[in-house]
């Protein structure tokens, strides 16, 4: 089981990744300007307490981390010491935190970071070969225990090979775009990727196809709520 928290909320369209990103989309229907960043109300979800004492967000519990904006974003420097002092007390929760800031990522570490916390596992994202060049030889540096890169939207087929170092990336992630907008994933990019991670004795996930998949020369659209269902019954998750 996993729950989402989002401390702050926001994004810029900074990359090939953010042309069609979830945030526009859903802050359009809503009409709320996705660019500006604000802190939510419930920024210290983690720590908050029912009325009996016992914690919102029980032990064991995998928290995905600011899937609303980005954990390293600019403008949100001066919240995010307290969020790590958030992390640190909840370490019996596991924090999953996926970037495309991971060039940031020394910005406001906590003191006692050292190679890192147990129990924060760090995804780095990378849509294409231009971005897995800018981003993956920093990430691979940094000090993280758990780490792992996600090619999603993926763009184009992305030769992660030289960076697929088991003792350094747990897993490749990989999904298509989503959304009216969505550009075409080639299965075959899917496949390959699968292949690559398998042979460098990392593991592999393919969580969603994305609203428009090319398999076979073929162009299948594919509804939101069947994406993941469908990327599982290609049977490629190692």
């Amino acid at each position: 089981m996993s729950i989402v928290w989002n401390p702050w909320h926001g994004c810029h369209k900074l990359s090939e990744g953010c042309l069609n990103c979830y945030v526009y989309r859903i802050d359009g229907k809503i009409e709320r300007d996705p660019s500006k960043i604000i802190l939510n109300s419930d920024c210290d979800l983690p720590v908050r307490r029912k009325k009996n004492g016992e914690w919102n967000i029980p032990s064991g519990e995998t928290v995905y981390t600011c899937l609303s904006s980005d954990f390293f974003i600019e403008e949100a420097d001066e919240w995010r010491e307290q969020t790590w002092q958030y992390i640190r007390q909840r370490n019996d929760v596991d924090f999953v935190i996926i970037t495309k800031r991971i060039l940031r990522f020394g910005i406001s570490l906590p003191d006692d970071w050292g190679g890192g916390y147990d129990n924060v596992t760090v995804g780095c994202t990378c849509e294409n070969n231009k971005r897995a060049a800018e981003r993956l030889p920093f990430f691979l540096k940094f000090p993280i225990k758990h780490r792992f890169i996600i090619c999603e939207p993926m763009l184009e087929y992305v030769d992660f090979k030289r960076w697929l170092i088991p003792e350094k990336i747990e897993k490749v992630s990989v999904g298509g775009e989503s959304g009216e907008n969505a550009r075409i994933c080639d299965f075959e990019w899917v496949r390959q990727t699968a292949e690559d991670a398998r042979s460098c004795g990392v593991g592999f996930e393919y969580h969603q196809t994305g609203a428009r998949l090319k398999k076979d020369g073929k162009i299948y659209q594919i509804p939101r709520q069947l994406q993941a269902s469908q990327a599982r019954k290609a049977g490629l998750d190692t």
